[in-house]
């Protein structure tokens, strides 16, 4: 037996129209793999006694955190953190994921350009996202080398 009071349904009938309504928008914003990256972020966390880290703060205030695990001079495992918005969350992601298995010379090579390549685009007011996350995983890598 339902419980719900009118109010209740009103309230949850409003949420998911106005999910829908939200989702829309990115969708007319952002490519597919921008959104796929960022709902779903598979890299987003920590890595307790990482062996490379890094922290910035970009130019619209979001931070970025890199963490690396490296084993034979490859990444073998590597997470980010943010409090950004969404072009953030999925430029981390896609960093990390792409940097898992290759060597760190390979991947201090990374432009800002190749991440933006692989999420299908940014937007203009986002390109600073890419820049953020490949500038956080280099800074990483040249902490290690410290």
């Amino acid at each position: 037996m339902n419980y719900k009071n009118k109010k209740e349904e009103n309230l949850e009938d409003w949420v998911k129209d106005l999910q829908r309504k939200i989702e829309k928008e990115e969708e007319k914003i952002y490519s597919k793999k921008v959104i796929e990256e960022y709902r779903n972020p598979v890299n987003f966390g920590i890595i307790k006694k990482p062996d490379a880290y890094a922290e910035i703060k970009g130019p619209c205030n979001d931070t970025m955190r890199m963490y690396l695990k490296i084993h034979d001079n490859k990444i073998t495992s590597a997470c980010f953190w943010t409090d950004g918005c969404g072009a953030t969350i999925a430029s981390g992601n896609m960093l990390t994921r792409i940097s898992i298995g290759k060597n760190m010379g390979e991947v201090s090579r990374i432009s800002q350009k190749q991440l933006i390549n692989k999420l299908n685009g940014l937007p203009n007011e986002h390109i600073h996202c890419a820049k953020l996350a490949t500038d956080t995983l280099k800074k990483a890598i040249e902490n290690y080398h410290k």
